[in-house]
């Protein structure tokens, strides 16, 4: 079974045979998030940008299963300063595996931790499973670059920040849903902390009033890709 499960804020798993791709893995100090990494088989780590939120405990699971971080290459090279085993891409980039691909596209963004003052630009993330495509957008605002996008690769599942106050908001996640052309949209980084907090339900509402269908996930729900 391939599937996408949501692990809280911005982290997804996606499972396909014997590989498993994290995106985003904030999960210890995540305090929704229940998600053991070491009972599940970690083939690669995906990370949009370099905030903690974001980066989370990739390096701390690439140390421990060996699964590689793919990120922006000045955030990949402070992964490997760090122990970890990371591979470096840039905007537009387009890496190949077993499972499928990942195509590194932009986002209107910062990307810096208390540890590294500037990580490279921020980026959302194209991924393609078997010829399903799942758009993870990062940590963004509303940008024109989601028409492109949306007509270069017609995501099947877009993946979109709705919380605001750092990120787009639901009315402006609408738009870029819209902007994408997705066919189900799945809400992310909200509710997680007070000053993102939101009723997902208005997300909803108005997703479906523009003819797309919602998929707001609880932790751990899952859609079959």
């Amino acid at each position: 079974m391939r599937k996408l499960t949501y692990i809280g804020h911005s982290a997804f798993f996606i499972e396909k045979d014997w590989d498993g791709i994290l995106i985003d893995p904030f999960i210890s100090g995540n305090p929704k998030a229940d998600f053991d990494f070491k009972k599940k088989r970690i083939s690669h780590i995906i990370v949009t940008h370099a905030h903690l939120d974001h980066l989370g405990d990739a390096i701390a699971i690439s140390k421990h299963t060996g699964a590689a971080i793919i990120a922006m290459v000045e955030l990949a090279n402070y992964c490997m300063e760090k122990g970890a085993k990371a591979i470096g891409v840039n905007i537009g980039g387009c890496l190949e595996f077993t499972w499928g691909s990942v195509r590194f596209l932009p986002a209107l963004h910062s990307s810096s931790n208390p540890d590294l003052p500037y990580g490279g630009l921020a980026a959302s993330v194209l991924l393609d499973i078997d010829g399903t495509t799942v758009y993870h957008a990062g940590d963004t605002g509303l940008m024109s670059e989601f028409s492109l996008i949306g007509e270069l690769y017609n995501p099947y599942y877009a993946l979109l920040p709705i919380g605001g106050y750092y990120t787009m908001d639901i009315k402006e996640a609408a738009m870029a849903a819209k902007m994408l052309f997705a066919m189900e949209i799945i809400p992310m980084h909200y509710n997680t902390f007070h000053n993102i907090k939101v009723n997902v339900d208005d997300f909803v509402n108005l997703i479906e009033s523009q003819g797309q269908k919602c998929v707001p996930l609880e932790i751990n729900g899952y859609v079959e890709l």
